[in-house]
């Protein structure tokens, strides 16, 4: 099947709604999103936008696949365990779908390879902790790069959306790390199903934001309780004394 055939086909349900049409799943095409941490949160989003035809997904994380990753991060299998997980998440990925062009970084992400953020149009922060939280807030804004973040815990998440210097950042709500916590054994949560919720949203604010349509989840962020089977938006400000936005 030719290329241009596969596509419309492919990408059929979404060409036939209007607010897409097939000029703006060219453009999904034709863009980039950059998902830090191929783990719980980075595996839906990793596979929502790979499947909504995103053109280049990039995924940067240093992780190893351990056998109890596979409770929750579905971009990987039994047979993965010891592999580094850009790996397993790029080869499920383009056997998924073969259109999407897959960039792998194997390392984490640090001020001395931040320049790789400036070469995607959005960035999803799934990590899961508080250090590289801080970090990719820092390098968006220096970059000037729209970005989701989200963190999650037991049965509840949380997540939003940042256009550095225009809306409430990261910092505006968190200003720095907390103070470390010695815990012995595993951390509690997440219920497995927790980061494939928090992580499809941030996959649709991606999509969102590229297609230009819709509200972003900006100036506010969603809390999701799965206990209580509830979602609460809880509206936000820039902080004028924003150790990072602020004036």
């Amino acid at each position: 099947m030719e290329i241009e055939a596969q596509f419309k086909e492919r990408y059929a349900r979404q060409i036939a709604i209007p607010e897409i049409g097939e000029a703006g799943q060219k453009q999904l095409a034709e863009s980039s999103v950059l998902i830090v941490g191929a783990g719980g949160l980075g595996s839906p989003a990793a596979f929502y936008l790979a499947g909504s035809g995103i053109g280049i997904l990039g995924i940067i994380d240093a992780d190893k696949v351990e056998l109890g990753n596979l409770q929750r991060q579905i971009l990987h299998s039994s047979h993965d365990l010891g592999r580094p997980k850009v790996e397993s998440a790029a080869v499920r990925i383009r056997n998924y779908n073969p259109l999407v062009k897959v960039n792998i970084y194997p390392e984490r992400l640090t001020i001395s390879n931040a320049a790789i953020v400036a070469g995607y149009d959005f960035i999803i922060d799934a990590t899961d902790n508080f250090e590289s939280k801080f970090l990719i807030a820092d390098i968006c804004h220096e970059a000037r790069r729209p970005y989701s973040h989200a963190g999650i815990i037991g049965f509840t998440g949380q997540t939003m959306t940042v256009y550095p210097g225009e809306t409430a950042c990261y910092r505006c709500v968190f200003a720095g790390p907390p103070p470390e916590e010695k815990k012995s054994g595993p951390p509690a949560g997440p219920l497995g199903v927790i980061p494939g919720v928090i992580g499809t949203i941030q996959a649709a604010e991606a999509l969102k934001h590229i297609l230009g349509i819709g509200e972003p989840l900006a100036n506010s962020i969603l809390v999701f309780d799965a206990l209580a089977m509830s979602f609460r938006n809880i509206s936000l400000k820039r902080n004028p004394a924003c150790p990072l936005c602020g004036s």
